[in-house]
């Protein structure tokens, strides 16, 4: 049987579904302490977690690439993000994880105006935010095992707790076999999910994806947004920036956030 673990806390099925996707293998163990953290994000539903208010963005003299964007996201939402290429999706997500400084307007982000924000407090914002980059970004002189440990080894977190949490996650997304295996070795979906584990590792209020599935054909593409699916259902807000028109079509319910000439659209 399984034990407690606080990196699955607010990370557990309601169902083995998922995992039987990755694995075809039983799904973990459900113990209550692990919903605790879900039940308090639940409860938060409909809050914004994050408002854009008349946001501007140029890249030094150049003309804005980002005009009058105003939208709020709330909290336990699910959002497709929308565009063709070249139309600003990356540079939108980069403006929500802080990654940029908007030129002009508002962005308040879990309730704090980020230009009013004195910098020795970003870092812990940023540490409620999870990211999947498009390129993945994983380290290849480190093994997925090491990839996915990296933020809590940052954070100062106990080698012992990361043995047994990262472990158990890598497991979750089917990736038990490869814990040890580099990214070179590692094949373009595989990757994938070494990229998302690092990502949720933390239990982020905020996962923000940008084309998440820009290298994986669609049935992998269709695994991976099963998960985002059971991440949200557990309260976390995801963002997924994506040219896919597939997955696009094949999940309706959510709604979109389409930049279209530098500016958003909601629900186009």
């Amino acid at each position: 049987m399984c034990k407690p673990s606080e990196a699955f806390l607010g990370y557990r099925h309601k169902t083995a579904a998922t995992q039987a996707r990755w694995t075809n293998k039983d799904g973990p163990c459900h113990p209550s302490a692990r919903l605790e953290k879900a039940k308090v994000r639940n409860n938060r539903r409909g809050e914004h977690i994050i408002r854009f208010d008349s946001v501007g963005l140029r890249y030094g003299l150049g003309p804005e690439v980002l005009r009058d964007i105003s939208f709020a996201l709330p909290s336990g939402s699910f959002h497709f993000l929308t565009g063709s290429s070249g139309a600003g999706k990356s540079s939108l997500m980069r403006l929500m994880y802080l990654g940029l400084r908007p030129t002009r307007g508002r962005v308040v982000l879990f309730d704090k105006d980020i230009a009013m924000t004195r910098r020795y407090e970003l870092p812990a914002l940023r540490r409620r935010i999870g990211v999947v980059f498009q390129d993945f970004r994983l380290l290849d002189h480190l093994s997925a095992m090491d990839n996915v440990a990296l933020p809590l080894r940052v954070r100062g977190v106990k080698e012992s707790e990361v043995r047994k949490h990262v472990p158990e996650l890598l497991n979750w997304v089917g990736l038990s076999e490869q814990i040890n295996a580099k990214p070179p070795t590692l094949s373009g979906g595989q990757k994938q999910r070494v990229a998302i584990a690092r990502a949720v590792i933390g239990r982020p209020d905020l996962l923000l994806a940008d084309e998440p599935t820009g290298n994986v054909d669609d049935h992998i593409a269709m695994r991976l947004l099963h998960l985002f699916e059971e991440l949200n259902r557990l309260g976390t807000t995801v963002v997924i920036a994506t040219h896919n028109q597939f997955l696009v079509d094949r999940f309706t319910q959510y709604p979109r956030l389409h930049i279209d000439r530098g500016t958003v659209v909601e629900g186009e």
